[in-house]
């Protein structure tokens, strides 16, 4: 269709990048300071490097070799950040993690055994956040949806500050895959193996959750 067609044509000239878009908000659920914390898929570490602004140590895991080699040369020496290769169902160092983060990375793992090695790998008291991607199956999810269409390219028009971009951000250049598992679906399971967890449903094809380890 011409009009989908413009719409995709103003997207690749002013590039943003959703998941950042969510960046201040997770800083938002978590304490002013606080000990260790994992950021699990982190891609080029713009949301490790916000965290240790308010953490005592950082770890940040991608299975991409190639984006944490990025992550590593855009992050200061002197930032109490770490960076490896891993995967989010098995790393386990570090740990137990005041926080843990997790942007647009969960449904490339399996769901339950990834949130059920999420829980164990937080300390008492600490707080998982995640922001995801799932696949609309309600009429809500939908509207919500077709709302983010048009409002896309005017976000990245006024962020790239009305120029056209030479290259989309790093953090955009990750693998990416579209979410298989419906969001209804994915609702059950949380509440099954996170008992308690926030869940909400965001602009911009994402959702929302915060859970909190109990003391």
């Amino acid at each position: 269709m011409p009009l989908l067609d413009a719409l995709a044509r103003l997207n690749d000239a002013y590039p943003w990048s959703h998941n950042a878009h969510y960046h201040p908000w997770i800083m938002r659920q978590l304490p002013p300071r606080f000990g260790r914390a994992l950021d699990v898929g982190c891609g080029s570490g713009d949301l490790v490097r916000l965290l240790a602004t308010r953490a005592h140590e950082v770890h940040g895991i991608d299975s991409d070799e190639r984006i944490i080699g990025a992550a590593r040369e855009s992050t200061a020496a002197g930032l109490p950040v770490t960076y490896a290769v891993a995967d989010g169902t098995s790393y386990d160092r570090g740990g137990p993690y005041d926080v843990i983060t997790c942007v647009a990375v969960l449904h490339h793992l399996p769901l339950a055994e990834t949130l059920a090695h999420f829980r164990r790998q937080l300390a008492p008291g600490g707080t998982l956040v995640v922001v995801g991607c799932a696949r609309e199956d309600t009429r809500v999810q939908q509207l919500l949806g077709l709302v983010s269409v048009p409002l896309n390219p005017l976000f990245g028009w006024v962020r790239n500050r009305g120029r056209r971009a030479a290259a989309p951000p790093l953090a955009m250049t990750a693998v990416t895959r579209q979410p298989d598992i419906p969001y209804t679906e994915l609702v059950r399971e949380v509440r099954r193996v996170l008992p308690g967890a926030r869940l909400r449903r965001g602009l911009f094809w994402r959702y929302t959750l915060v859970w909190n380890e109990a003391r």
